[in-house]
């Protein structure tokens, strides 16, 4: 029997809030125990993938790349160790190429939500891309889809201005020039890995590579008169394409040079073969009576004729099955200066005759004009050369026909010739001894011709523009010389097709001292109402050498030499007019 009392019913209360408590330790403890649990998971999980699978993790550039490096586009911050290319610069300092920091944008096609939306979006940003294309890109399988390489800023601002979260950013370097196409031939451009495929870029590629810095003898000022003058040139006579260079006559630095069409060094990739296509070291042609200098200088260093020697141009020159006439027939016999300022191919090719096969050949092979190139660039071309070199090719080479070789060779050989007979090597680099006086002391440089040669040759130059064929390229007060060169094209059925011309003008100055050679050569021009439908080269190159030469004058602030206007009594000017006849004096 149960004892009722207030103490016994105390004692079993008591008892039951006992239970109660022990069963919520029990749940208690067992929640405990299952978040104990998931955070050792999480923890375990965690430590996976930041210490042992950190190496395997893949984000979604990774995943599309697999295995290859991408040492152009490191995630995260730049790598350290990685150089920099080096900057390339003109004479002066002012800056041709460099490397920026740059973002690169691709897509998560995963995350895409709304294709259409979003290709709208990326139109709008992208102008030059095509909507196709950027479709085709964000609704593209995987998970990385590249959109754009090496965004601009203002580009890479607009795209997070979107916040959308399929696209992302690589960080990247790319290769920037500040002068776009304007030297693009010469400074050359890269790939998106930065290598260099072209110019100086590719010239110099481990010495850029290892992060040094590189200064070319180019004066980017000067480039832009050559460039404005070559493209105009083109424009007024519809032409195909032009070349130029203006070069140390005493050094051989190039301080500009042009080939066009040229190309947007930041997307060669895009550009048609024809504007990577250098025309002043890699294209070789025959430059017609430019090669006149070189014959000429060749009789009178090799056989010693005077001013008044004369050869007979009263008729063609038959050398086999081959005739060989006057573009502007004079038809009477002609002495030294009135062979060289008529441009005669038939007095021209009785100098040639007089020199011989062995002497010629030789002569032009000391001049740098038959063999390859070594320069700064490596896109040079080998020139064409007569094999066998028959007599009758010291006939035609002497008057540039059957021989090619390339613009800068030929200016290259020119600067020699004028210089005082000192061998000229052309170099894109700046050197020291651009800085050297003129006094052959203080150069080392291989004599090809004496300086008595040099000098009447200088007289020749300066007679073609005072009185003959390159009177368009006179400048009053510079005295300057030169030579015309029409050339037609050879033809792929053979022979020579009259309708395609290469017109070009060599010019130097100033003529008493040479301290510039100016070439301009234009491929294919077609004559205009201003040049009566000429497409010669006095007409097309000449007036394009001068406007040039006076720029030069003015941004350089060259002094003008006295008495140097045209029918003066300059040395270089009038001293050659005893040597010509009553007709050319008129």
């Amino acid at each position: 029997m149960l004892f009722r009392s207030p103490h016994n019913k105390a004692i079993r209360i008591e008892g039951d809030r006992s239970s109660a408590f022990t069963l919520a330790r029990g749940r208690l403890a067992l929640i405990v125990g299952f978040f104990l649990l998931a955070y050792m998971f999480m923890a375990a999980r965690a430590f996976d993938l930041a210490v042992i699978q950190s190496g395997s993790y893949k984000t979604p550039l990774e995943m599309a790349l697999g295995n290859e490096p991408v040492e152009t586009l490191p995630q995260g911050e730049l790598q350290e160790f990685e150089p920099v290319r080096g900057n390339i610069y003109d004479r002066n300092g002012v800056l041709l190429a460099t490397t920026l920091p740059m973002a690169s944008l691709y897509v998560d096609p995963a995350l895409v939500s709304n294709a259409e939306e979003l290709t709208k979006q990326l139109m709008e940003i992208f102008p030059d891309e095509s909507g196709a294309a950027l479709m085709k890109k964000v609704t593209s399988k995987g998970r990385f889809t590249w959109i754009k390489r090496n965004i601009s800023p203002a580009q890479q601002r607009a795209i997070l201005a979107l916040g959308d979260p399929s696209l992302a950013f690589e960080k990247g370097r790319a290769r920037f020039y500040p002068h776009g196409a304007l030297a693009s031939h010469l400074v050359g451009y890269t790939n998106i890995d930065r290598d260099g495929l072209g110019g100086i870029e590719r010239g110099l590629e481990d010495t850029l590579a290892a992060g040094e810095d590189v200064t070319m003898a180019m004066d980017i000022r000067l480039q832009h008169i050559l460039h404005r003058e070559v493209k105009s040139a083109m424009t007024d006579f519809t032409a195909k394409a032009g070349a130029g260079v203006i070069l140390d006559a005493h050094t051989g630095a190039v301080l500009a040079g042009v080939s066009l069409p040229d190309f947007n060094p930041h997307d060669a990739g895009n550009n048609d073969p024809d504007q990577l296509f250098n025309r002043l070291t890699l294209g070789v042609y025959e430059l017609g009576s430019i090669f006149k200098i070189f014959s000429t200088a060749a009789v009178i260093e090799q056989k010693g004729i005077d001013m008044n020697d004369t050869f007979d141009a009263t008729e063609p020159l038959r050398a086999g099955r081959f005739m060989i006439n006057d573009y502007h027939a004079e038809d009477r016999i002609l002495t030294v200066p009135e062979v060289f300022m008529h441009s005669s191919n038939i007095g021209s090719a009785l100098m040639g005759q007089m020199v011989g096969t062995e002497g010629l050949r030789s002569f032009y092979s000391d001049l740098g004009l038959l063999d390859t190139m070594n320069i700064d660039i490596k896109e040079v071309g080998s020139p064409l050369v007569p094999n066998p070199w028959r007599d009758v090719s010291t006939l035609t080479a002497s008057y540039g026909h059957g021989l090619a070789t390339t613009p800068l060779q030929a200016a290259s050989a020119v600067a020699t010739v004028v210089n005082g007979g000192l061998k000229v090597t052309p170099h894109f680099l700046l050197d020291e001894q651009d800085f050297a006086a003129k006094s052959p002391s203080d150069r080392i440089q291989e004599r090809v011709i004496s300086p008595q040669t040099s000098e009447k040759m200088r007289a020749l130059l300066r007679l073609v523009v005072a009185e003959g064929t390159g009177s368009k390229a006179e400048v009053a007060g510079f005295q300057v010389g030169g030579k015309t060169g029409t050339a037609e094209k050879f033809s792929a059925r053979g022979g020579y097709d009259r309708k395609r011309l290469i017109s070009s003008f060599m010019g130097v100055f100033p003529a008493s001292d040479p301290d510039y050679v100016v070439f301009i050569m234009v491929d294919e021009p077609h004559g205009n109402k201003k040049s009566y439908g000429y497409a010669t080269a006095g007409w097309v190159a000449a007036p394009a050498a001068a406007n040039v030469i006076a720029s030069m004058a003015g941004l350089l602030g060259l002094p003008a030499v006295e008495h140097a206007e045209k029918g003066s009594d300059d040395a270089y000017g009038s001293y050659l007019r005893r040597y010509i006849s009553v007709e050319d004096k008129k």
